[in-house]
């Protein structure tokens, strides 16, 4: 199957590999490692996390499926202190994606913010949504960078980073 996320790391010139999983499986990092066939651990499936600040803008988090992002190094990096959750029709309104499978690239117009977390940067592969759950994508954390012209900080306060 080729989608649309496809399409535009083919256009960037950037190497990835396509896996699949039972669209049946429950959602969660760990489960879609343990689909993957333990490729990757749950810390290398990427939760693409979706934030709005007290502006209304919509920000784009990536941090490991094993990661939480620290509130207050968030606001920090984004600069609002009033960084929340967006809500799931929200989400859908700034991205065309549902929860769930929103691929971390794309989809965003010229000047949306995504941020990264540092110690991403350090795994040997990252497997990220392609916009369909059940498709999964497998490419280099600084292939993932370029493609979704993250902004690399620490929102985890997990050690890495180049």
């Amino acid at each position: 199957m080729q989608l649309p996320t496809h399409e535009y790391l083919e256009w960037l010139g950037i190497s990835f590999r396509k896996m699949t999983f039972p669209a049946t499986t429950e959602k969660g990092a760990l489960s879609v490692a343990r689909e993957l066939g333990n490729v990757v651990t749950p810390r290398q499936v990427v939760k693409s996390l979706i934030f709005e600040t007290s502006s209304n803008e919509i920000v784009l988090v990536l941090v490991g499926g094993d990661q939480n992002v620290i509130s207050g190094s968030l606001k920090k990096v984004v600069g609002d202190r009033n960084v929340k959750m967006a809500p799931r029709d929200r989400v859908h309104e700034a991205t065309g994606y549902h929860v769930g499978s929103i691929p971390p690239f794309s989809w965003q117009p010229p000047g949306f913010r995504t941020i990264i977390d540092t110690s991403l940067l350090n795994e040997p592969v990252l497997a990220v949504g392609s916009g369909t759950w059940g498709h999964e994508i497998l490419l280099s954390p600084a292939d993932l960078v370029r493609a979704s012209l993250a902004q690399v900080a620490n929102l985890t306060g997990a050690s890495g980073g180049p």
